[in-house]
């Protein structure tokens, strides 16, 4: 009996709590299989981290501020780029930096990255006015990294880069940024990109995004938080990548949460947010 009756006392208890109940989640709509890729939000959530979050050791001759072999102008983001002005550099040599750098036309992954930088690659290279004014002409094939459409579009796990001005051939543009879900963009053609990450608020009065190319860490991919007003007052449209798949949210609910409390808190504050790339 001394055995029989703990056990007896456990069951009765079991059957006598309450049942807990497990929220499943919203089934997600795939994407158009007619486009370039497939992607879900949590994918291109973990690939934007990955960019973000990359560890890499750049050395001396990593560094180049000044003509390539083929005389295109490059200035990698290091520390000695600009050090009194806003958009400064920031890595770091001979120390383990984080975060693929911003490239003018870059559209490498870190796998790539890594290997152009160990062959001796200039580890990212800025925009300017006359990059942008030069456009593909000014991308230099010596210098490795990612801007903000090939981070974007790396993202989308799409299998080239498709820049401001393509994007919206692959995009669907919503009829309201207030349907924009984890993985949609903002953005504007032949000016600059950035990944929707999330709502801060339920209210949708501010989102979460990943970006390169832009404040307060002009030359590195992160996440960040503004409000939305402020970009949709930049011209920024919200679209959606055909291929991504999407989740139905009925009026008066909220989009599944794709960003874990802690990378959520690491997002900085921009709050009066400018288009990023000069």
């Amino acid at each position: 009996m001394k055995c029989v009756i703990p056990a007896l006392m456990l069951l009765l208890a079991s059957c006598n709590s309450p049942q807990q109940h497990t929220a499943k989640p919203a089934p997600l709509i795939p994407g158009d299989p007619s486009a370039p890729s497939q992607v879900t939000p949590d994918e291109s959530m973990a690939i934007a981290q990955q960019f973000a979050r990359h560890e890499w050791q750049p050395f001396a001759r990593n560094i180049l501020h000044g003509k390539d072999k083929t005389g295109v102008l490059v200035n990698t983001p290091d520390v000695t780029h600009e050090p009194g002005k806003d958009r400064k550099g920031w890595w770091v040599p001979g120390m383990v930096n984080s975060g693929v750098p911003y490239k003018w036309g870059g559209f490498d992954d870190p796998a790539s990255f890594d290997a152009a930088i160990a062959n001796g690659a200039a580890g990212g290279d800025v925009s300017s006015p006359e990059k942008r004014r030069a456009d593909n002409a000014a991308v230099s094939a010596s210098a490795a990294g990612v801007d903000c459409s090939g981070f974007v579009s790396r993202c989308l796990k799409l299998p080239r880069v498709h820049d401001t001005s393509q994007l919206p051939g692959v995009c669907t543009e919503l009829a309201s940024a207030q349907e924009l879900q984890p993985g949609d963009v903002l953005n504007i053609p032949h000016r600059h990109v950035i990944l929707c990450a999330g709502w801060y608020d339920p209210q949708h009065t501010w989102i979460y995004y990943y970006e390169t190319g832009g404040a307060p860490d002009y030359w590195k991919p992160g996440l960040k938080q503004a409000p939305l007003d402020a970009l949709l007052a930049l011209g920024y449209k919200p679209l959606r990548y055909k291929g991504m798949a999407h989740e139905l949210v009925p009026s008066g609910k909220q989009p599944k949460e794709v960003l874990t409390r802690a990378i959520k808190a690491s997002a900085q504050v921009v709050t009066n947010p400018t288009i990023g790339e000069p």
